[in-house]
């Protein structure tokens, strides 16, 4: 299978890029993971679940619409169910290589001339003690099964962490019938607005989750953290307490708020692994591009969350401007995106920054989690012997995966990178991962077969 341009993502960014390519003429193929284009912003209902009003779910349902009918429309060949685990430099471009279908045992491989990344970015999930409870799950993870399964995670939560996405998360919850018993947010409301000029775009968008909380009667708790969630087989409740001005647990101000979910984020992390493997530079954990989204490895391009975390409308500019400069390339012509996207992107690149500074996680958090914490869900490791790997001389990630196993799971660092570098006080490091996900053996046999005897 060849074509001129290959969008990794069907996201905001990837739909926007492979629509304005394709309008300039370019054959554009767009690959995605799930079953349906979207990605997790667009998330939508499977059609057996036969969802009256799925527009009751999304925030911006009418661009989703315009984009969902335009690449309908386009010649934007799409391919769903495709797990891309590794992109190939090649003479002639790019192969990029996927496992087909919800087995993910198939390989298919997709030859481009150009190539534009668009692979969105996952949860952060701090650790704290209790959090391997049924029960517990991130805040994207239940947002997922509101809009993806049209099912709730429970009856009464707790929606709790830090980060813009908690207030659709909880406002999703309570018009579905969940009791929300508090939206629980550390960072400090002043830190907002201290960014207000910056933050302009988001006022409308912002005030009315907050008249949705409102309706339907959400405590909010901010400057408070979640201490402990409690239970023996799952979740019964959990122990939230107020932050003061430097980030410490304030003593005596703990709290019992019972409940049988928790739904718990620090916000996202971008999604590099296909870039890194491409050799693309990073700028700290993020994609790192120029004003046109160009990588500076020739031929690839990156837009949305993989060049930092900004939000859906951000990822929608960078998208289309990618998508011009991808066309302008493959013609051999001057990029011309659109000065509406290019003003739009600046502006959302501020809001972003002022929204990154303000929720920022609390500075002293691995403070609060004990020793018989589990830090590594899957190597079972916990932040006592974290803490013994430092004590033995370890001072970073890779230090500590190496005395612990503390990342050489399933997830391969994706869960607990973050948690291990706070243990270790250090900053949290790109993984340099050779794949993007699991690959089965066979697969990887067949990639480069032994040559038999002469």
């Amino acid at each position: 299978m060849r074509t001129d341009l290959a969008v990794i993502g069907a996201g905001p960014a990837g739909l926007a890029a492979a629509l304005a390519a394709c309008a300039r003429g370019v054959r554009v193929t767009l690959v995605d993971a799930a079953p349906r284009t979207g990605g997790q912003f667009y998330r939508q209902p499977a059609a057996e679940l036969g969802a009256r009003r799925p527009e009751a779910l999304h925030h911006g349902w009418r661009t989703w619409e315009r984009l969902r009918d335009g690449l309908a429309a386009s010649a934007v060949r799409v391919l769903t169910d495709h797990h891309v685990w590794c992109v190939e430099r090649t003479p002639d471009g790019f192969t990029l290589h996927a496992l087909l279908g919800p087995e993910q045992e198939e390989p298919v491989e997709v030859r481009a001339r150009t190539v534009l990344l668009a692979t969105g970015g996952y949860e952060q999930v701090l650790p704290f003690p209790g959090w391997t409870l049924p029960g517990v799950i991130t805040a994207g993870g239940a947002q997922a099964m509101l809009k993806g399964a049209l099912v709730v995670p429970g009856r009464r939560a707790v929606v709790a962490g830090t980060g813009p996405l908690l207030l659709p998360v909880a406002t999703g919850l309570a018009a579905a019938g969940v009791e929300v018993a508090a939206l629980v947010e550390s960072a400090d409301p002043r830190r907002l607005a201290r960014h207000a000029p910056a933050l302009a775009r988001k006022l409308p968008e912002g005030a009315g989750y907050v008249a949705g909380l409102l309706r339907h009667r959400v405590p909010v708790l901010a400057r408070y953290t979640v201490v402990r969630a409690h239970g023996d087989d799952r979740l019964t409740g959990v122990t939230v307490a107020a932050l003061d001005a430097d980030g410490h647990v304030r003593p005596g101000t703990g709290r019992h708020l019972p409940c049988d979910t928790l739904a718990a984020g620090h916000g996202m992390l971008p999604h590099t692994d296909l870039a890194e493997g491409l050799g693309c530079r990073l700028d700290g954990l993020a994609v790192a591009v120029d004003t046109e989204q160009r990588t500076d490895v020739p031929g690839v391009w990156a837009a949305g969350e993989a060049t930092g975390i900004g939000g859906a409308a951000l990822a929608l500019a960078e998208g289309h401007i990618a998508g011009c400069s991808a066309a302008a390339h493959l013609h051999g012509a001057a990029p011309g995106p659109a000065l509406a996207a290019l003003k739009a992107r600046t502006a959302l690149q501020r809001s972003a920054a002022a929204l990154d500074s303000a929720y920022a996680p609390p500075a002293h958090w691995p403070e609060q989690i004990t020793d018989d914490t589990v830090v590594c869900r899957c190597e079972e490791v916990t932040a006592g012997a974290v803490r013994e790997a430092l004590d033995l001389g370890a001072v970073d990630e890779r230090t500590v995966k190496l005395l612990t196993r503390a990342g050489m799971g399933w997830c391969q660092g994706r869960m607990c990178g973050t948690a291990i570098a706070g243990l270790a006080g250090c900053a949290p490091t790109p993984a340099k991962r050779p794949f993007a996900r699991p690959v089965p053996l066979g697969v990887l046999a067949r990639q480069h077969p032994q040559e038999g005897p002469s």
